[in-house]
Order: C-alpha cells, then sequence, then structure tokens
C-alpha cells in the first residue's frame, strides 16, 4: 500500500512541516519518556524530587493518550 500526502505551499506550510517531522517528535517523545523512566525508576531522589518527576510523567502520559499517540509503534 502506498500513501501520497499533498500540500498547497506555502498555505500549508505548518502542516507539511508536521509531516515531514512526525518520526522525528515520535523520537524526542519517546527519549523524554525514558529519561523520566530512569529518573523515577532509578535515580536517588528525595521524597519532592520524586513527586516532581511523578507529576511530571503522569501528565505526560496523559498528554499522550489525549493525543491517541502511542510511543510503542
Amino acid at each position: 500500500m502506498k500513501a501520497t500526502l499533498e500540500f498547497n505551499l506555502p498555505d500549508e506550510e505548518a502542516e507539511y512541516y508536521c509531516a515531514t517531522k512526525g518520526t522525528a517528535m515520535l523520537n524526542v517523545l519517546w527519549e523524554m519518556e525514558q529519561k523520566l523512566r530512569k529518573l523515577w525508576k532509578y535515580e536517588e531522589l528525595n521524597a519532592d524530587e520524586y513527586q516532581m518527576v511523578e507529576r511530571i510523567r503522569e501528565t505526560f502520559f496523559n498528554s499522550l493518550q489525549e493525543h491517541e499517540i502511542n510511543l510503542d509503534k
């Protein structure tokens, strides 16, 4: 199967940018998830730091879910 995307440039420049940088953006999200996981699981954090990392992770995962973004694909 093939898919072809067409954009009317420069009017759809933002859409074109998202389509061409989508893989890079997904990679950044995955890297952030990994960094947050390492902080949460392996770093020696005090209670406040641990709580903050936990809150950031929760916000991050909720945002991914709300936008139906699956980092495992």
